[in-house]
């Protein structure tokens, strides 16, 4: 039951636990002021000088509390940290507030606290978690020492994940004021920061396109996406996860105290003096904290040539004709991570000279191409992809890229610039050429625009590269049919390719990637089609006729020259 306080004594300002043991008699109110005195000169609370004076033992007063607050008695001297559920509340509040959580049923959460008088704890851990909170009385110097160890215990599984100290910079840039927080001196802890910068380094020497960062209710998970396919890296203890979020927040330049709606920055990686390399940051609230992830930005490959993307010759020959044209416009399809945007890259670069206007506007800007006008498109501030448009044509371009074509009215100004006198790359998603020219219909624009506008549309998709570990192995030629072989094509004696795994590759048998594309050119033929509202089956036969591979067919090519299996075939494309 628990018992009414007495009123404060004059002078020094007494708190709860001392009122109570005054009225118990336990201590006097000379007492209680010299130690409460004690406990402001020294910058502690009343409960660490009243123990450490040997007025009272931690244990009696635990049971003074027990008794006279009614709550229960926990002995956890022989407790150990193991056993403690993880990421139940913030690790920082727990050591701020000096608390630990015990166990969540429900909306009901026991906490293990010394001073029950201490309402402003109980009140922060019921906000944060949502639940109500059940205190249990533990004595005060097994707490402290629990707390010492969890705080510890942490920092030693950092740690152990982080190994040699990675020893790299960040571009600091301009600090909004949005970063400032009055936790932000927390998040420098030095585990954190060597254990982000090794996720980093790690990501970047295995050629990672993405990092996860994804919080559940016990544990957390750090998963790289190396070659298109996600790879579990790290499990840092769940204590770490506000803290790791806090940090990636403040190099990318985001509000840390907003957790409730999702947020998009960046940050850069610098790792030698010629060499750094942009990550586009994204957060997402989710049941058990943020999900964040960071798309890795590396402008090198959009200089490594279009030799390097796996064109077969004729498709190459195809492109770089289009491209190097006076106006029109050329469209890249696929989903998302097939590649489209350093294929856009790649032919900006084929064709950025020093007489040529290029302007781009995407959202965002993923890689800083020199001498291009790239502009990031921001909705809230009004710059779209039309205003950018517009502000283009009355800027004397030459060539335009468009991130994406996203609605009609996008698509009508992309067409017009086309159409008087310049040449237009933008992306779409569809799953391949033909479908594309069908999708602009859809959209609303009409045929005659299309088909005077549109000079190529080129669809891909990124299939995994065997390793150099890969063996031949046995595909019944019943299989090879079935997959898009022709009879003929199965002579010569040739074998594909399998995976086998060696350290290179991480046992996993594929190392890098190799685009497949399908390549079609709009000839007068597929022109007279679009005027008559086709459909995409009829242009697709027309093309097939034309000798335009599909995305299957090329990727059938691959796999006759080794370069990749066909269940990586199989397994993206459709036939």
């Amino acid at each position: 039951m628990a018992a009414v306080l007495p009123t404060p004594v004059s002078g020094q300002a007494i708190s709860g636990l001392a009122r109570a043991l005054i009225q118990a008699g336990k201590i006097t109110s000379v007492q209680a002021e010299q130690l409460q005195k004690k406990a402001s000169t020294e910058k502690l609370q009343f409960i660490d000088t009243l123990i450490s004076s040997g007025t009272l033992s931690g244990a009696a007063l635990a049971t003074f509390c027990s008794d006279t607050f009614g709550y229960p008695i926990m002995d956890m001297a022989a407790f150990s940290v193991d056993q403690l559920p993880a990421g139940v509340i913030d690790a920082r509040l727990m050591q701020s507030q000096r608390v630990i959580a015990l166990a969540k049923r429900g909306n009901k959460m026991s906490v293990a606290i010394s001073d029950p008088t201490n309402t402003q704890a109980l009140d922060q851990i019921k906000f944060q978690s949502e639940s109500s909170v059940e205190p249990v009385i533990v004595a005060h110097d097994v707490l402290l020492a629990l707390l010492a160890n969890l705080s510890k215990s942490t920092e030693q599984k950092i740690s152990d994940l982080v190994g040699d100290d990675e020893d790299i910079q960040f571009d600091d840039g301009p600090t909004t004021e949005a970063v400032v927080d009055t936790g932000a001196n927390e998040i420098e802890d030095a585990p954190i920061v060597k254990f982000l910068n090794k996720i980093l380094m790690d990501a970047v020497n295995l050629g990672a396109s993405d990092i996860h960062f994804e919080p559940f209710e016990k544990f957390y998970r750090i998963r790289l996406r190396v070659d298109g396919v996600l790879r579990e890296h790290a499990q840092p203890p769940v204590s770490v996860r506000d803290k790791l979020v806090s940090r990636i927040k403040v190099l990318s330049k985001l509000d840390i105290s907003e957790k409730r709606i999702p947020q998009d920055g960046r940050m850069r990686l610098i790792l030698t003096a010629t060499k750094a390399i942009d990550f586009r940051v994204s957060t997402c609230p989710t049941l058990f904290g943020e999900k964040t992830v960071m798309r890795i930005l590396d402008a090198t490959q959009a200089q490594m040539g279009i030799d390097a993307l796996g064109y077969d010759p004729d498709q190459k020959e195809l492109l770089l004709d289009a491209i190097q044209r006076p106006y029109g416009m050329v469209l890249v399809t696929g989903p998302t991570g097939s590649g489209k945007t350093v294929s856009l890259y790649t032919c900006l670069n084929v064709i950025n000279k020093p007489g040529i206007n290029i302007s781009t506007a995407e959202d965002p800007a993923e890689i800083n191409l020199p001498g291009v006008n790239q502009v990031n498109i921001n909705d809230r501030a009004g710059l779209t992809f039309p205003v950018a448009l517009k502000s283009f044509l009355r800027q004397d371009p030459d060539i335009i890229m468009v991130g994406e074509i996203r609605d009609l009215e996008t698509a009508d100004i992309a067409i017009k610039a086309a159409q008087t006198g310049h040449m237009v790359f933008s992306t779409l998603h569809t799953n391949d050429a033909p479908s594309t020219l069908t999708r602009l219909m859809n959209m609303g624009v009409a045929p005659f625009n299309i088909a005077s506008s549109v000079i190529m549309i080129t669809a891909q998709r990124l299939t995994r590269r065997l390793c150099t570990c890969k063996k031949p192995v046995e595909i019944a030629r019943e299989v090879l049919l079935g997959a898009g072989f022709l009879e003929e094509e199965l002579e010569g004696g040739w074998k594909p390719y399998g995976p086998v795994g060696c350290e290179r590759c991480m046992q996993g048998g594929y190392k890098g990637r190799v685009g497949i594309y399908q390549i079609m050119p709009i000839t007068s033929a597929i022109e007279k089609i679009i005027l008559a509202h086709g459909n995409s089956m009829e242009i697709a036969a027309q093309s097939e006729l034309e000798g335009v591979k599909s995305l299957r067919r090329s990727g059938l090519m691959k796999v006759k020259q080794g370069l990749t299996s066909l269940e990586e075939v199989l397994g993206c494309t459709n036939e």
